[in-house]
């Protein structure tokens, strides 16, 4: 069920991490065999962005599978929810090396109203497309196991 959003609000990035959250919790809940997305090939589309190096792919390279990008698009909802700091924390408890040193100054005199206006348009456009790729996903599974008409 989709809710009507004030046009203002439509581009916001908390609004955007939502949509994305929410179409992967509904690939989730579709999803109740994920191990029937090994080995199934992506789509063309994305087949063909692979094969050109397009820069805007969000798979790695040995990446070429439905599970793998499952896998990696609950990986991405988990960051969301809970933080990347959190994941890092987890990473530094196997890693024994020492930490980076944290900077607090900026490095150049950029704007920093820019600079982050800049990423913010960025990362609005990377969950546009991952909410884009999960609800593919959740579609192709449907048609996968033969259900490609039920909920709608």
């Amino acid at each position: 069920m989709q809710m009507s959003e004030p046009l203002s609000q439509k581009n916001a990035l908390f609004t955007a991490m939502n949509r994305f959250i929410g179409a992967v919790n509904n690939m989730d809940q579709t999803v109740m065999v994920p191990s029937l997305l090994r080995d199934v090939p992506l789509d063309q589309e994305k087949e063909q962005q692979k094969l050109t190096n397009d820069p805007g792919s969000y798979l790695r390279d040995a990446e070429a599978d439905m599970y793998s990008y499952y896998s990696q698009l609950k990986s991405i909802r988990n960051n969301i929810e809970w933080g990347v700091m959190r994941a890092e924390e987890q990473r530094r408890k196997k890693d024994t090396t020492a930490p980076e040193p944290v900077r607090t100054e900026p490095e150049s005199d950029i704007d920093l109203e820019q600079l982050l206006q800049y990423h913010l348009r960025g990362l609005h456009g990377v969950l546009s497309k991952l909410t884009s790729q999960a609800n593919n996903l959740t579609n192709r599974y449907k048609q996968e196991i033969g259900i490609a008409g039920w909920g709608q």
